[in-house]
């Protein structure tokens, strides 16, 4: 059964940066409000960090990493990482309770993914004491012998959304500990307060003080991190909009970046496909924390024979989807995170019939009792959809579904990659063949065939063209915290 006490970490009292391993307020003792997704009511207030915070945040990390962290072996950082996997899970429902309390994920989605989360942390501590180099043969006249050492990046940057806080705050710490770097968190405003609880767990896990250090704040906070000079890599997770801003803020120092951004994923429903299977996860590609997923299936493409049947079959689970409080272990649809959002898809439930695009189902304002003081949407389903049209082309971030009908494979192929955008894509036949060709020739980060949205931390998860670079989860995503030394001696 899922308690929803409200968690412990809500007590009311201010909520100060996390610098250095000590609670402070920000030096110009400014603070931001935090609210309740789903009623409106005030959760927390939060220290609001200026560039002189980031600035000491930045120092501490500096001091860490080439201090005491430095001295730590690769198997004390996974004991730490390990301890840490143990603590967070021991707490992981009031961990998941902040995030349904602040940005509105339904709390059965939360609690369900705890699972991947100690994945994560585990996989992370593995990781710890498999870094390596390699011996490498080399034809130079002299007899040398050639290596390479890898070596922690640095102080990393990180900035993170408000769609899943709890877990990107793992996703960007965990390399981080594994590595040997050390980092600055910035939360969204709009959810910070599980990434400064999951830091304090840090801390009690035995992380040394200046190793991981949060500010909390809005924009000016973020921007003055991007291009603080004694930072040598931004990881960020976010808008397209958002990236290119630090992409080019990061320019000043020449720091690494790993870039994952938005998406207009296509998921391609072929004639031939498991249609009982593909509706659920069609739908739920979509619908899933309310449509705020970078990852979200959001242009579904759809074999003319079958077109009219899978847009009745969609509408029909969507408009038996619940809508509720996200307290209500019952909600599948919670909250939008904030009225800015909120006004944001509705500017796009305004602009699909003013385009052409016939509304199936949804497209309105769900209101009455409980629902009155958040911002909660319909599952959305718009038929009949050209790639022409905004609600085609551009990220609604909201409970927005496009269906589009296609007839051949060469040609939804071509219409899935005609986006500046790369970040997924999922495929659903029966046809082996038919769906190896559209793995290979579909230009996205991750392709799901029959399923949509399975992640790991083994798999590497990015985008291609405007959704980003860089890799999270896999080899890759350690490596992105790494620098590769080339060692020469004469023997």
């Amino acid at each position: 059964m899922i308690e929803t006490r409200r968690p412990a970490f809500i007590d009311g009292k201010p909520k100060q940066l996390l610098i250095d391993g000590q609670h402070v307020d920000a030096l110009s003792g400014k603070r931001f409000q935090s609210f309740s997704a789903s009623t409106g009511e005030l959760v927390a207030e939060l220290a609001l960090a200026g560039a002189e915070d980031v600035d000491r945040a930045v120092r501490a990390a500096r001091a860490a990493f080439e201090g005491p962290w430095s001295r730590f072996k690769p198997a004390e950082r996974q004991a730490v990482l390990l301890r840490l996997a143990d603590l967070v899970d021991a707490e992981f429902q009031d961990l998941a309770l902040l995030d349904v309390i602040e940005m509105g994920r339904p709390i059965t989605a939360a609690m369900g993914l705890r699972g991947m989360l100690q994945r994560s942390l585990r996989h992370f501590a593995g990781a710890a004491t498999a870094i390596h180099g390699e011996t490498l043969s080399n034809s130079f006249p002299v007899d040398l012998l050639s290596y390479t050492l890898k070596e922690p990046v640095g102080v990393v940057g990180a900035i993170i959304p408000w769609n899943g806080p709890l877990f990107s705050a793992a996703w960007k710490i965990g390399p981080v500990l594994a590595t040997g770097c050390t980092i600055v968190l910035k939360p969204a405003e709009d959810a910070s307060l599980s990434p400064l609880r999951f830091v304090e767990l840090c801390l009690e896990a035995g992380v040394p003080p200046g190793v991981v250090n949060v500010v909390t704040g809005a924009g000016e906070t973020g921007a003055a991190l991007s291009a603080h000079p004694d930072v040598d890599k931004i990881a960020f997770t976010g808008s397209c909009e958002t990236g290119q801003r630090i992409i080019a803020a990061s320019a000043g120092s020449v720091k690494k970046v790993t870039m994952e951004l938005g998406g207009k994923s296509p998921n391609i429903i072929f004639a031939d496909a498991d249609l009982d299977a593909a509706t659920p996860a069609a739908a739920m590609g979509v619908f899933n924390n309310s449509g705020q997923v970078c990852a979200a299936g959001t242009r579904l493409f759809v074999e003319r024979p079958v077109y009219e049947e899978m847009v009745q079959r969609i509408a029909a689970f969507a408009a038996n989807l619940k809508i509720g409080p996200s307290l209500d272990p019952e909600t599948v649809i919670g909250p939008l995170v904030s009225a800015k959002q909120f006004a944001r898809v509705s500017s796009y439930l305004d602009l699909g019939p003013q385009e052409g695009a016939r509304l199936v189902t949804g497209g309105h304002r769900v209101t009455g009792g409980a629902l009155d003081k958040g911002h909660w949407v319909a599952p959305t389903i718009f038929a009949d959809v050209t790639d022409e049209m905004r609600i085609a082309r551009e990220e609604i971030f909201g409970p927005v579904s496009c269906i589009l009908p296609f007839d051949s494979l060469d040609e939804v192929i071509g219409r899935a990659n005609a986006t500046r955008f790369g970040l997924a894509g999922g495929v659903w036949t029966r046809d082996i063949g038919k769906a190896m060709t559209a793995v290979k020739r579909i230009r996205a980060g991750s392709i799901w065939v029959n399923h949509y949205f399975a992640m790991d931390p083994s798999v590497p998860f990015g985008g291609y063209k405007m959704s980003g670079y860089g890799r999270e989860g896999g080899a890759e995503h350690i490596d992105a915290y790494l620098q590769t030394k080339g060692v020469w001696i004469r023997t």
